[in-house]
């Protein structure tokens, strides 16, 4: 008997509170090794990439192997979806270095309004007074946390601004194809899997053939081990991939499989808050109150929207038909080979 859609809905909120968790740390990864190794950022980019699939191709190989098969029908989609992931993370990359993780993290979070308007306009999903008051207070508060509406902050820091707006138009489309991932029945780590090998071959591509015009590209071919024997920035790349990588997206990925894109975007908003505490931490990047009145927004958006749906006034476009993760990987033990 599959749960309703009441059971899905409330099944998703955590699992995208937690994909939050995760995500809120791939900045702090980042601007370690941009800050201790000076890393260009398409080349961070790259490793990152492909040491997620190295991680993924271990953990699947050996507990789930049947999730490492695809249809030949679903290919062409799933290049298309690592393409708009490897600019995804490529845009990304250059703002956390541009802005540094806790403003970086916050810019990318234009992309609630984009993964809201976008749903609806492509996918049919609702969009209900209640969500477009959470997208409000969601992108008002990105505005405060960033400092966009300084004016001077757009003449001493126009490159970062716009890598961080173009982040978040690519994680909106990044969340788009996650939602659409679900739709067609697609197991969320075999799109994991698949989409980040494609990016990593795009991304190799952006290093081989567009490195020196491209910024934070590979000037030459021998910049992409720009690491070298420093086994300590290696370490720290493989734990971005593992850890908020793998798991963040991962997470993301099966939250969307019980909610519409702008609802998982809406709660994974939480990640700057998350990302600007740490980054305090171990960089002592610091909110001014402005700031913190813009991360208060974001929350204020979530709750808005959690209270809304728990009181059962909105009935998302969820896939009632689409088991979930813990289903699916069931069955896959039950067949590995």
């Amino acid at each position: 008997m599959q749960p309703s859609t009441s059971h899905n809905v409330k099944l998703g909120y955590p699992i995208a509170l937690a994909a939050a968790v995760f995500l809120s740390t791939t900045a702090i990864f980042i601007r370690y090794l941009t800050i201790t190794y000076n890393i260009p950022a398409l080349v961070l980019a790259f490793w990152r990439d492909v040491f997620v699939v190295v991680t993924l191709l271990l953990a699947l190989g050996l507990f789930w192997r049947r999730l490492l098969r695809v249809e030949r029908r679903h290919l062409g989609y799933l290049a298309i979806y690592g393409l708009v992931l490897a600019t995804f993370n490529s845009f990304w990359t250059l703002s956390v270095a541009f802005n540094g993780a806790a403003v970086a993290t916050v810019l990318a979070y234009a992309s609630t309004a984009f993964s809201a308007l976008l749903g609806w306009w492509l996918l049919k999903e609702k969009l209900g007074w209640a969500k477009l008051l959470a997208v409000a207070l969601s992108l008002g508060g990105c505005l405060l946390v960033s400092g966009a509406l300084d004016a001077s902050a757009w003449s001493a820091n126009l490159p970062g601004i716009v890598t961080g707006i173009l982040t978040g138009l690519a994680y909106a489309g990044y969340s788009l194809m996650g939602r659409s991932a679900a739709q067609r029945g697609l197991n969320p780590w075999t799109t994991l899997i698949y989409t980040f090998g494609f990016a990593a071959v795009f991304l190799l591509l952006f290093n081989l053939l567009g490195g020196s015009i491209l910024p934070g590209g590979a000037r030459q071919a021998v910049d992409l081990f720009w690491l070298k024997d420093a086994w300590g920035g290696w370490g720290v790349l493989f734990l971005l991939a593992a850890i908020p990588t793998v798991a963040g997206f991962g997470l993301l990925n099966v939250s969307l499989k019980y909610l519409p894109s702008s609802v998982a975007q809406l709660i994974v908003s939480l990640e700057p808050v998350f990302t600007a505490v740490t980054a305090y931490l171990f960089f002592g990047e610091l909110l001014s109150g402005i700031q913190v009145l813009g991360s208060a927004l974001i929350l204020a958006g979530v709750v808005v929207l959690r209270l809304y749906e728990g009181n059962g006034t909105s009935k998302p476009d969820v896939n009632v038909d689409i088991k979930n993760l813990h289903t699916e990987s069931q069955r896959a033990q039950s067949e590995k080979m």
